[in-house]
């Protein structure tokens, strides 16, 4: 998969998308400090919200209060959403410094919005994911598709995957808990494993809503491809999403960390030359555990295995040694060499 000069798969280190959403009140200054913490933290990524809030809900929406928030849903969108003009002014300057600048679309009219300033690939969010004529709209742009998969079983995915295969472009899956935050016990790391088993030629990666980097770490070592957090400047102000968000100094801990994590992943079970100074002093070689005389039998109690291991026998053939004849005497801590027993076995 690969969105704009991205590279995105488990033959790169992870994507690490900072979450912009809302966390800039609705306020262009806000949300463009934040874009410049974030490139300057190592974000590759940035993700905004998109909001166009009469066409993204109906007049119910005034009288459900997200458990995030003290004002309804609809408010809560009108107050933090930019307006079409400060999006377009938000996304150049994130793409004046390099980054890659995503959003979701919560309407129709969004998604069509998103696509004339020309963004490179669509984050499609859990609360959409089986929003199945929104993301049939979203696939007929022919662009990559990020979709989260909170509040989602493998089952029940199968309509909207169905839609994403069906589109011929490349798509990522992400595991996510829709809890702000998620505490330990609600955040399914398992999912990413039954993502990537369930769906082994797509990019599977982790949207992550809990406090601190664990989790987020935990995914990469389980060879999540893209991680996602919500990104602010401080944690402590007001904002719905705050309490889940990551900040420099965390983004940047995430970054390097989850990069050195892919290095690791990839090493297979080896000794590796570098370790073969310490191998040569660590490892054991096969020692006279007493004072032994020639034609000495030698018995499991007259042998140990000592550092260091530059012997000629080592420790693992300490059972080769057992039942052979000294040709010579040897005194205790006399490291052992094959020349030293008779060449046939008693």
């Amino acid at each position: 998969m690969k969105i704009a000069h991205r590279d995105i798969g488990p033959e790169h280190p992870p994507l690490v998308i900072a979450e912009i959403g809302i966390n800039h009140g609705g306020n262009l200054a806000t949300a463009k400090d934040l874009v410049r913490l974030a490139a300057q933290s190592g974000a590759e990524c940035v993700k905004h919200q998109t909001h166009f809030v009469e066409d993204e809900m109906t007049g119910e929406a005034r009288a459900i209060y997200p458990p995030n928030a003290d004002m309804s849903i609809w408010d809560v969108m009108q107050k933090n959403a930019l307006s079409a003009e400060d999006e377009i002014s938000l996304k150049s300057f994130a793409e004046s410094l390099g980054l890659i600048y995503l959003s979701t679309p919560f309407s129709r009219q969004a998604a069509n919005f998103l696509n004339e300033i020309g963004v490179p690939a669509f984050k499609i969010g859990s609360g959409e994911a089986d929003n199945l004529p929104l993301l049939r709209h979203v696939v007929g742009f022919g662009k990559p598709i990020i979709m989260s998969t909170g509040m989602q079983s493998i089952s029940t995915l199968a309509r909207s995957v169905s839609i994403l295969e069906g589109s011929g472009a490349p798509f990522a899956l992400l595991e996510c808990t829709n809890l702000y935050p998620s505490p330990p016990e609600m955040v399914s790391l398992q999912g990413i494993g039954q993502l990537q088993q369930e769906f082994p030629d797509t990019v599977i990666g982790f949207s992550d809503h809990s406090i601190g980097p664990t989790m987020a770490l935990a995914s990469a070592a389980l060879g999540a491809c893209i991680i996602e957090r919500h990104f602010t400047d401080s944690r402590y102000r007001n904002g719905p999403d705050i309490s889940c968000s990551m900040d420099p100094a965390e983004l940047r801990f995430i970054v390097d960390r989850s990069r050195e994590i892919h290095t690791a992943l990839r090493n297979p079970k080896k000794r590796t030359e570098a370790e073969e100074p310490v191998y040569h002093f660590a490892r054991a070689s096969v020692v006279a555990d007493r004072d032994l005389p020639e034609g000495h039998l030698i018995g499991e109690t007259d042998i140990w295995a000592r550092r260091p291991g530059n012997g000629e026998i080592a420790g693992f053939d300490f059972d080769k040694v057992v039942g052979r004849r000294l040709a010579r005497a040897v005194v205790r801590n006399t490291q052992l060499a094959w020349s030293d027993f008779d060449q046939a076995r008693s």
